[in-house]
């Protein structure tokens, strides 16, 4: 896990992002040219809005694409938040080197998706999860 401090533009970009939303910002850092956001447990409804109204905007604002993730103390649900939009079933945990290895289930007609072009989403997932847990890798069955 590592030690969260914030550069004056993330200080920026999260201080805009709870005045235009009202939710509250956990971590807040940029990953595959997206900006992600994770938001206090319960905040998600606030931090995007009614079908994504606010976060298109914040898109339009900052023009950068922008992921928001609720955040979970408990690693597995974490996961699951992470893997929201596409549609998981379970996580499974497995000891690796000094943390564990994340392994999502998501329906096969998610899989690539999940994944992302390049891996896209599983680095920004792998991101999330060295920054709040002792996950070090992660991978989509």
């Amino acid at each position: 896990m590592a030690d969260l401090s914030f550069d004056t533009e993330a200080l920026g970009f999260i201080r805009l992002f709870e005045e235009r939303t009202g939710a509250r910002v956990k971590d807040c850092f940029e990953s595959e040219g997206k900006l992600v956001y994770l938001v206090d447990p319960g905040e998600i409804p606030k931090a995007v809005g009614p079908g994504g109204v606010l976060v298109d905007r914040l898109k339009g604002l900052m023009k950068k694409e922008i992921q928001v993730v609720e955040y979970s103390p408990d690693p597995p649900q974490l996961v699951l938040n992470i893997f929201y939009l596409y549609h998981p079933v379970g996580v499974r945990l497995e000891p690796k080197g000094r943390g564990q290895h994340a392994t999502v289930s998501v329906d096969p007609a998610w899989k690539a998706r999940a994944i992302g072009t390049s891996g896209k989403n599983l680095k920004i997932a792998r991101s999330i999860l060295l920054r709040h847990t002792d996950i070090v890798s992660v991978s989509v069955a």
